[in-house]
């Protein structure tokens, strides 16, 4: 019977062992596929101490905790000497949403002659933007504004009737301007970029990876009527047939903002960009102890409802730079 006592215990002891290294190896596995706000409430609940993991970062840059970041993806540059300095899934291909309008500006702005010739918003246009719940400047039918009031309308309050109206009287259709903006996109060897629209309403086939859209942003912050109206935080548009005191428009990056301040510089502009199948997007441009950084990041969970996790994120990263 002693016998049989002995074995029995050194048999609970050995099931003992076996579960604690189970154990050992879901607490790893979780670190490295949970986001952090989700470690936090397993960490509540089990009353277990699990550590995120953390990117080591390159030069120029503390270490930042992979998991503290609401986006799946996200890229750094310096925009000094186009240094990489955070990669998180860069490559990974995203549905950009409004941060296709980066591209929509861009486009316009280097194919108008004028930037202050008319151009008539036709009713025909709003019935399909209203249907689509696309996010709208304010425009109305049978409105003629000048074009860098659409291209305000574009980059601050994201129009889609700004963009469908740019596309139209540029290339005589969006479907032609969305030509001209994937043959740009070429150019400027964004090799995993496909666009089907100008406004970034989802598409399956209208798709783009966080390290595309940096290569875009640095392109066109080269250019100064871009840059301007990028890090606008406001605008008021010239009166027009049916608005004679023309329409203000608010930056939807800086609206959700109660400070520009990161540590040691400034958060410049922005432009974010959501759909239920994208989630949350950010592209932004911050300046700190006099050098340049855009910060472009995908995929955050929550909605316009919610937090803006996409900014969330921006304040933290941008505050990690020293």
């Amino acid at each position: 019977m002693t016998a049989y006592r002995e074995k029995h215990k050194r048999k609970k002891r050995k099931i003992k062992g076996v579960r604690s290294i189970l154990c050992v190896c879901a607490v790893c596995i979780t670190t490295l596929f949970l986001p952090n706000y989700l470690i936090n409430k397993i960490n509540q609940k089990s009353g277990l101490t699990i550590k995120s993991p953390k990117i080591i970062a390159r030069n120029g840059i503390n270490q930042i905790v992979a998991n503290d970041l609401y986006s799946s993806n996200a890229i750094l540059i310096n925009l000094d000497d186009n240094q990489i300095l955070l990669d998180k899934s860069s490559d990974e291909r995203i549905y950009p949403a409004s941060l296709t309008k980066i591209m929509t500006a861009i486009v316009a702005i280097e194919n108008l002659s004028d930037l202050n010739e008319m151009i008539y918003l036709p009713e025909k246009m709003f019935k399909k933007l209203y249907s689509e719940g696309a996010s709208m400047s304010g425009f109305l039918p049978n409105e003629k504004v000048e074009a860098i009031d659409l291209i305000y309308g574009v980059l601050l309050p994201s129009g889609a009737e700004s963009s469908i109206g740019l596309a139209d009287a540029i290339a005589g259709s969006e479907r032609k301007y969305v030509k001209l903006m994937n043959e740009k996109a070429k150019k400027l060897g964004m090799k995993n970029t496909h666009f089907t629209n100008s406004t970034g309403l989802h598409g399956r086939n209208h798709y783009s990876t966080v390290n595309d859209i940096a290569k875009l942003l640095e392109y066109a912050l080269q250019n100064d009527t871009f840059r301007e109206i990028y890090t606008s935080k406001r605008h008021t548009t010239k009166a027009t047939n049916l608005h004679p005191h023309g329409i203000t428009f608010q930056s939807t990056m800086f609206k959700h903002m109660d400070r520009k301040e990161v540590n040691n510089g400034i958060i410049q502009g922005g432009k974010t960009g959501y759909t239920k199948e994208a989630k949350l997007c950010l592209a932004s441009l911050a300046k700190i102890d006099g050098k340049e950084y855009i910060l472009v990041t995908a995929n955050a969970e929550g909605s316009p409802q919610t937090e803006q996790f996409n900014i969330s994120d921006a304040f933290t990263v941008y505050n990690q730079i020293f």
